[in-house]
């Protein structure tokens, strides 16, 4: 039973969401809005039990002195830091009756000069890793890599407002031709492959609802796929 009353609910809820999608009226309707309820339920615990999980774990790290024990004290602290301002800010809120979200609380300015500043550096040093996957992947070794760099090429330029000044300044053309060349390889080839890798995105999520659905993929329960 452990089993099988977690796939009677997913089945269900899986079924009534697909139907309410082409049937939106009562019950399937009135269903769904009650299944979006739970689902908004479910997510709070989740995610006090992923912080309980992350907080174990990095406890054990930091007891044992496991290799990166260093990041699980520092993850421990934030944590610490962020729950006892966030409910000090919220209680104070209720008492005063403004918001926990208003300019000057302690909660929103952790938020706007810690963790916005540190999300921000963690994504800009994403550009090293596709500048050094751009390097390997534009090599001109086949026909489909000198493509590929052609065409980077034409969008870089196009992008970057220095090719049509450049060519408007030795009296070549005065027509933007570098812009005009990467508005058209984003609006048709590059629109068109999103739209193939979408399709099959969407091929595939489908395909994993249904054995989801049907009770044949059963990893999400502990069980074999």
């Amino acid at each position: 039973m452990k089993r099988e009353v977690p796939l009677i609910i997913t089945s269900v809820a899986g079924i009534v969401f697909a139907i309410s999608y082409f049937i939106p009226h009562w019950p399937f309707g009135e269903a769904e809005n009650i299944f979006g309820d739970w689902i908004s339920i479910v997510s709070a615990f989740a995610i006090w039990l992923g912080m309980i999980n992350l907080a174990q774990v990095s406890l054990i790290k930091v007891s044992r002195k496991s290799e990166g024990w260093q990041y699980g004290l520092i993850i421990l602290i934030s944590m610490a830091v962020m729950l006892i301002v966030g409910f000090t800010t919220v209680f104070h809120a209720i008492q005063t009756g403004t918001s926990h979200r208003a300019a000057g609380t302690g909660f929103k300015w952790l938020y706007d000069y810690v963790f916005a500043p540190l999300s921000a550096t963690m994504f800009s040093m994403l550009a090293f890793f596709v500048a050094s996957a751009s390097y390997r992947a534009f090599r001109a070794r086949s026909l489909e890599a000198t493509l590929l760099l052609v065409t980077a090429f034409f969008v870089m330029a196009g992008r970057v407002p220095l090719f049509d000044p450049i060519i408007a300044w030795l009296g070549i053309s005065d027509y933007p031709y570098f812009s005009k060349i990467a508005d058209w390889v984003m609006t048709y080839p590059n629109a068109a492959g999103q739209r193939a890798i979408m399709i099959g995105i969407a091929l595939g999520i489908m395909s994993s609802s249904l054995r989801i659905i049907l009770g044949i993929e059963r990893s999400h329960v502990g069980g074999d796929a």
